[in-house]
């Protein structure tokens, strides 16, 4: 038995540390690459990333079947598999030595460099701020996320908010938000909807017994894949109290203005909204600046001054925003990204990387590696031709 279990784990180590599997892998990550550019065209860019680059297996099933088989490895198994191929091969071959020093260098920055990948994927997150002049916010947005936020909102100086991410109104039938004291219960879910206002005399049922539902119908729309597209969410929901249900609710982001209803003499609002990340600072738009060149309509600089304040250390300072020159501030890095058409509003893109410095030093690291590397051998080519 102990032979047997030798010979595996022997086996086991030739099999990672093997040359092919490292070809292998190379090979698959450049047919995922391919296969995965061929697919935005029919899933989009963001659908086509988490399918193809963000997960362990690719899955196929014929079209309109509920069953699906995995027929590819995805990003995550490919990347995984050679990130263990390069560590356990750097420790079964090379032995520390100052000739090997160069190797060592290269392939530590590979592996930081795989490493830094995937820690960007699992920690990284994309938002927007969306700004008018004077307006001020303490909140950015992840539009192509939402969100049903539901709120005590009885005391007029403080809100208590519970919300409930979309993965989850998607997924579930009875969701109890937080010690609220009511059950918010899914009965419809429209990945991809619109909602209109409802004529007196339509055949078609209204969408809701409660808040703008008697006035409105709801209808599910194909999934978009456009970048300058996306799907808007609704869903169709009932508050169930010990005592009974209160009705149904039509959530959207269509509905603009949160939905209200009152139990036990307290007050709470419905809302269907874009995913919201809280900060302890607010940014206020002072002035949005947008030029172009005279005589053209082509942009030449457009810039955002805001007012940067935070209460609990007192911090309070402008800071101008503009291409190529972002605000990096609290973990955060606020790029301009954009503006409305009335140019009386920015667009500020805000990326949250905590891994941002890796492919940089990974870089650093494999340049110094390979410059090393050459040095030795030059040295000791010379070396040796003197000796001559």
């Amino acid at each position: 038995m102990l032979i047997s279990l030798d010979h595996f784990l022997d086996r086991l180590i030739r099999f990672f540390t093997s040359l092919r599997l490292t070809v292998v892998c190379l090979a698959l990550a450049l047919l995922l690459v391919f296969f995965g550019t061929l697919a935005q065209v029919d899933l989009g860019l963001y659908k086509a990333q988490n399918e193809f680059f963000r997960s362990f297996l690719i899955y196929w099933g014929p079209k309109g079947a509920s069953w699906k088989v995995p027929v590819f490895p995805g990003g995550y198994l490919i990347g995984g598999v050679l990130l263990i191929n390069l560590v356990a091969s750097q420790f079964q071959r090379f032995v520390f030595s100052a000739s090997k020093i160069g190797l060592w260098m290269v392939h530590v920055g590979l592996i930081l460099l795989l490493l830094g990948q995937l820690l960007t994927d699992l920690l990284s997150r994309e938002s927007t701020l969306h700004l008018r002049e004077g307006e001020a916010r303490n909140y950015s947005e992840t539009e192509r996320e939402a969100e049903l936020a539901v709120s005590d909102v009885t005391d007029p100086a403080t809100d208590k908010v519970v919300v409930i991410p979309q993965g989850v109104l998607a997924g579930e039938k009875n969701i109890r938000p937080g010690d609220l004291p009511f059950t918010v219960q899914m009965k419809q879910y429209f990945g991809n909807s619109v909602v209109e206002e409802r004529a007196a005399e339509a055949a078609q049922p209204p969408a809701a017994t409660q808040g703008i539902g008697p006035r409105a119908t709801v209808k599910e729309l194909p999934r978009v894949t456009e970048m300058d597209r996306r799907d808007v969410p609704s869903a169709v929901v009932e508050v169930v109290t010990p005592q009974g249900s209160l009705g149904t609710w039509l959530v959207s982001e269509f509905v603009e203005q949160p939905q209200k209803f009152t139990l036990n003499n307290r007050t709470y609002e419905l809302a269907m909204r874009p995913r919201r990340h809280y900060k302890p600072y607010s940014i206020q738009l002072l002035k949005f600046q947008h030029d172009v060149y005279p005589g053209t309509d082509i942009p030449k600089n457009f810039s955002s001054r805001v007012l940067l304040q935070r209460p609990g250390t007192g911090e309070k300072r402008e800071v101008l925003i503009y291409m190529n020159s972002p605000l990096r501030y609290a973990g955060e890095t606020y790029y301009q990204s954009g503006f409305d058409p009335d140019n009386h509003g920015t667009i500020l893109q805000v990326v949250h990387n905590p891994s941002w410095l890796t492919p940089y030093f990974s870089c650093v690291l494999v340049g110094a590696g390979l410059v090393a590397q050459f040095a030795t051998h030059l040295l000791g080519f010379a070396r040796k031709r003197r000796t001559a």
